[in-house]
């Protein structure tokens, strides 16, 4: 059965591949003994290397150990744990945070715990596959709205009855580089007495003025909004985190499964993150450098005629087609990683490069990479 499936995969055309990095993330890595500009990672502040980072980690390892023992109801909380949500409550303005081993735990853990049965849950459309899933697991009734329309959102919010009405939406999605009008959706919950989460997994520590995320950016001051997140993109560390009131976090303590039975994150993975969130409010200027970066590829990239789909964000999906892998396989061998997106991820006929665009980049590289992206497009259209 599994050689069935593996055949039909390739037969499809969508069988998937690691590509081995040799050393650290960074604007440009060594892929097969060949320096390769890296155009499609999450780091997007370049602090998954950084020294203050790498201290943090190995100064925890020394005091804490490599690992946590258990689940942090089993062999006891850990003090980095605590230390971490701490910070990370106090940086997103909410009254309390909860870590989790990663952002797909955090939300399969988050919706199962507030939606049941006699839930409504309303999706947006092109939210990430984590939600998806938990959508799925809670066994509520779940509302798919087109993505980013309001109005479609609200009219299935007045037909609903549902005692339970849960939104959900990515803050910034995570394949097109568009952002969620959370201002908009924050208005509804009076209205028709909804909670709202939001995924800020790829807002946080880009977005607003301060890196604080989507509700910041929105303008958004709702302290009933759930927001999770991750310290595993801009952060540069790994782990995920819901923050909200006192009651959500106990609440989760209690029923999000994913938390409750997982072993802790290692104590050196809090200590990163906590020096992550000290540089980003430290060094607005890293946040600058990243949106210059990505005004400087947008440009280059309309000059050569990408269709980019409107991104207003560092995530900037250049549409390919059929060919995408292909164009993506020539790509590497010229030196530029950008990672092909096809379906299911996608919608059919919406293949995709998925470029990510980083502080860390060299401005130089990145007009050249648009030049070289368009060239190839070229080759195989």
């Amino acid at each position: 059965m599994i050689t069935k499936e593996l055949e039909e995969i390739k037969a499809s055309g969508l069988e998937r591949r690691l590509t081995v990095i040799q050393g650290a993330q960074g604007p440009v890595v060594n892929i097969a003994g060949q320096q390769t500009l890296l155009l499609c990672s999450n780091d997007y502040l370049g602090l998954a290397s950084h020294p203050a980072l790498k201290t943090a980690a190995m100064m925890a390892v020394e005091r804490y150990g490599t690992g946590a023992g258990a689940s942090r109801l089993v062999s006891g909380s850990m003090e980095p744990h605590h230390a971490l949500e701490e910070r990370i409550a106090r940086f997103k303005g909410t009254e309390a945070a909860l870590v989790f081993n990663s952002g797909y735990q955090a939300n399969l853990g988050l919706i199962t715990a507030l939606a049941s049965r006699e839930a409504d849950i309303f999706s947006d459309k092109a939210n990430h596959a984590s939600i998806v899933d938990g959508c799925i697991l809670s066994m509520a009734k779940v509302r798919r709205y087109p993505t980013r329309d309001i109005n479609a959102l609200e009219k299935l919010l007045k037909r609903s009855s549902a005692r339970t009405k849960l939104i959900i939406t990515d803050g910034i999605f995570s394949m097109d580089g568009a952002i969620a009008p959370i201002k908009e959706i924050a208005s509804l919950l009076g209205k028709y007495n909804a909670m709202l989460i939001v995924d800020d997994a790829h807002a946080t520590g880009v977005l607003g003025a301060s890196g604080r995320g989507t509700l910041e950016h929105a303008g958004v001051h709702d302290p009933s909004v759930i927001q999770m997140g991750t310290f595993s993109k801009a952060l540069g560390s790994f782990g995920a985190y819901v923050a909200g009131s006192k009651q959500l976090i106990e609440i989760l303590i209690n029923r999000a499964r994913p938390f409750i039975y997982s072993t802790a994150l290692p104590p050196a993975i809090c200590a990163a993150s906590i020096a992550a969130i000290e540089i980003i409010e430290a060094e607005p200027e890293r946040r600058e450098r990243l949106w210059q970066n990505v005004s400087l590829f947008k440009r280059a990239a309309q000059n050569a005629n990408l269709d980019t789909m409107n991104s207003l964000t560092q995530i900037i999906p250049i549409i390919t087609g059929d060919t995408t892998m292909r164009i993506s396989k020539a790509l590497l061998d010229k030196g530029i990683f950008i990672q092909g997106i096809r379906p299911p991820t996608v919608p059919h006929g919406t293949s995709r490069l998925r470029v990510c665009i980083s502080a860390g980049h060299d401005p130089e590289a990145l007009k050249k990479a648009a030049w070289v992206i368009k060239e190839t497009c070229n080759e195989f259209n």
